[in-house]
């Protein structure tokens, strides 16, 4: 009882400190079925239910991404791990989601441009948003009604049916599509680049279908530990710069759609502890990393290497971690500081563009001025450039663009629009940018 209540303490005090998530609020809940993941919903369970003493006040939503296509594992085998996670989604309550990764061939372009972030909320303004959630939920209770906020859901119950046909969201997706995908996973030469696509594509979708049913934060089960291995990770990757975004609390990269991280103080021991204890339930999910050696990759080297060391010192996790927590968001300045600033056209981080030559091995691949890089819209339907990405006064950069352009070489171009952690994945690590069969550009 005492590791419950402090276990469920460490969760709602990163929450209320943070102040993000005001009440009446859609949030969707990234399930992977994985442990951290799994005691995430539960908390929110726990948190939502009427005889908790301090009740969650947003509406939840609750999504799987079926990734199988990506892991070649077979339809039957991905059809066995669906009739797993359906009946907890079921037992769960929330409205949930089950989308496969093949759908992002489907994603409109708009997922590459950068969206306009909501405006930062006056000081004040969680509070007085509590109080009128309350007020409204008094005077609501004691007309009769069932105490909701103006514009929250009524949440199903556990074991009540979805508001939608399930079977409808678990039809296998189109064949062609599912070969695409294969294919695209298959031209990555290294593990560590499929790692990376991997998450960058799962990212994509997930905000696509949080924006398609108006959910405004995403919560992922990232754990202490995990946050630490991703921190060494990045920073062997080249990303930096974006360690902040990758690890903080909060990531508003994407604008109108904040990621939040509310298993961030929770190590995976006490993860797995308390899954055990209170049997929280989880599926097994292969993935692309999955019985690979020590050595395959850049992330499963550096997870060995914490883990191995976290046996030794056992405050090597929480000092990494700590060390993330100081890194802070500083705003650019000059003509790259607003929302439009130039982005990478696969994180959507904003890119380090020099004012002018420079000396280091990025400053040499990137355009001179934010101004001279192509907007994600300038690509026609064939994947052809309209005109340069690169202006006059582009020094070397300038010249790399004009002679891929005069080959008629897009891939070049498209480089260029990349930050330097996602350029090594597909410039250095081999990820090809040609044509997927049977699907257009």
């Amino acid at each position: 009882g005492c590791f419950k209540a402090f276990y469920t303490h460490k969760f709602r005090a990163m929450l209320g400190k943070n102040r993000l998530i005001f009440p009446g609020e859609k949030v969707l809940l990234a399930w992977s079925g994985g442990p951290s993941s799994s005691s995430m919903v539960w908390q929110v369970l726990e948190g939502l239910s009427q005889d908790s003493a301090k009740r969650l006040r947003f509406v939840p939503g609750v999504i799987f991404v079926d990734e199988g296509a990506a892991c070649g594992r077979s339809p039957e085998e991905r059809a066995k791990t669906l009739a797993e996670v359906k009946p907890i989604l079921q037992t769960i309550g929330f409205p949930w989601h089950v989308v496969a990764l093949e759908e992002v061939f489907s994603l409109p372009p708009s997922v590459l441009r950068c969206s306009s972030q909501e405006p930062a909320a006056p000081e004040g303004a969680y509070k007085a948003a509590v109080d009128s959630f309350l007020q409204q939920q008094h005077v609501l209770g004691a007309g009769g009604g069932p105490g909701l906020a103006h514009g929250e859901e009524q949440l199903p119950q556990p074991h009540a049916q979805p508001p939608w046909d399930p079977q409808r969201l678990l039809r296998p997706p189109a064949a062609v599509q599912t070969e695409a995908l294969s294919h695209l996973f298959c031209s990555v030469r290294t593990l560590t680049a499929k790692e990376e696509l991997l998450q960058t594509l799962r990212a994509h979708l997930i905000l696509h279908v949080a924006r398609a049913h108006g959910y405004s934060k995403v919560m992922t089960g990232d754990s202490c530990t995990r946050l630490a291995i991703k921190l060494m990770t990045n920073l062997a990757l080249g990303r930096g710069a974006f360690l902040a975004w990758d690890t903080g609390f909060s990531d508003e990269r994407h604008g109108d759609v904040v990621v939040v991280r509310p298993m961030r103080e929770h190590t995976l021991k006490e993860v797995a502890f308390y899954n055990r204890l209170f049997s929280v339930p989880s599926v097994f999910t292969p993935a692309v990393d999955t019985k690979a050696p020590e050595k395959a990759s850049i992330h499963r080297l550096m997870e060995a290497f914490i883990l191995r060391l976290q046996t030794q010192f056992p405050s090597t996790v929480s000092t990494v971690y700590r060390t993330s927590e100081k890194l802070v968001k500083a705003p650019r300045d000059g003509p790259g500081a607003g929302d439009c600033s130039p982005r990478c056209l696969l994180c959507m981080c904003a890119l380090d563009v020099d004012a002018a030559d420079s000396a280091t091995a990025f400053g040499v691949q990137t355009c001179s001025h934010p101004s001279q890089i192509q907007s994600p819209t300038s690509l026609t339907e064939t994947g052809t450039p309209q005109g340069s990405c690169c202006s006059s006064g582009g020094g070397r950069a300038q010249s790399r663009c004009q002679e891929a352009s005069s080959r008629e070489d897009p891939q070049a171009c498209i480089l260029e629009q990349l930050c330097y952690g996602c350029r090594v994945n597909m410039k250095d690590l081999g990820l090809g940018l040609g044509r997927a069969p049977g699907l257009s550009d």
